[in-house]
């Protein structure tokens, strides 16, 4: 059975949800965070849809109607970082020099004390688990790809109506890129949540070296930016 993308990227204010929608999303992260749990007790193969519906206090018909497999369970967990990120980002006044607002955005999002207390570490068991399993890394694929397309219409709004379209869709998957290689590289270590070669150490890093040649990310700068 075909099932909905989980978590699918939203630009507008939470209220504009109905309840029914607010509930649905609550089960999903619901479900997600107990295939998390249990991926990171007994990995993939020890983990059954069964396993992952009981231990969120779902039937397996309602872990069905919205995941295709146990893999995509844990999607809507990884999908909050990019939906975060993309909110902070969404705070910037247009006109606000496109780098500077994505450095801000992703140093706001990976040093905020939810993230570095649960969000990283959880993504780190997950990236890890990924390595081996197909399947996983499928997801954590898919999710990035999505947060990529909906942080397009966010960068062209920063960017104003004379932006060149390749440009903010270079960017767009420059900044996506830039975090999804920092927490592959992190997940593979046993560094701290904070600190140098943190994730948002290695964001930063990764987005400079990603967009250095790119004339979009680099007008307006007003000198050059401060270490990471």
């Amino acid at each position: 059975m075909r099932s909905p993308r989980p978590y699918s990227p939203r630009t507008g204010p939470a209220a504009a949800q109905s309840l029914t929608e607010r509930r649905k999303a609550a089960t999903q992260l619901d479900i997600a965070r107990a295939a998390c749990t249990l991926f990171a007790e007994h990995g993939p193969d020890g983990t059954t849809a069964e396993d992952i519906a009981h231990r969120a206090g779902v039937a397996l018909r309602t872990f069905y109607r919205y995941f295709r497999n146990k893999q995509e369970a844990v999607a809507p967990l990884l999908a909050t970082g990019g939906d975060t990120w993309r909110a902070m980002l969404a705070e910037e006044a247009p006109g606000t020099p496109v780098a500077e607002a994505l450095e801000r955005a992703i140093t706001r999002t990976l040093t905020a004390p939810q993230a570095v207390a649960e969000g990283l570490e959880v993504t780190r068991g997950l990236l890890r688990a990924a390595a081996t399993d197909p399947a996983l890394r499928a997801v954590w694929y898919r999710v990035n790809q999505d947060s990529e397309e909906a942080l397009v219409p966010l960068l062209a709004r920063l960017t104003g109506d004379g932006a060149d379209p390749l440009s903010i869709r270079l960017l767009a998957a420059a900044a996506t890129d830039a975090i999804r290689i920092a927490l592959e590289l992190w997940s593979a270590t046993d560094t701290p949540c904070t600190g140098p070669n943190s994730p948002q150490h290695l964001a930063i890093r990764s987005l400079r070296a990603l967009t250095a040649s790119l004339p979009l990310a680099n007008a307006g700068g007003g000198g050059p930016r401060p270490s990471a």
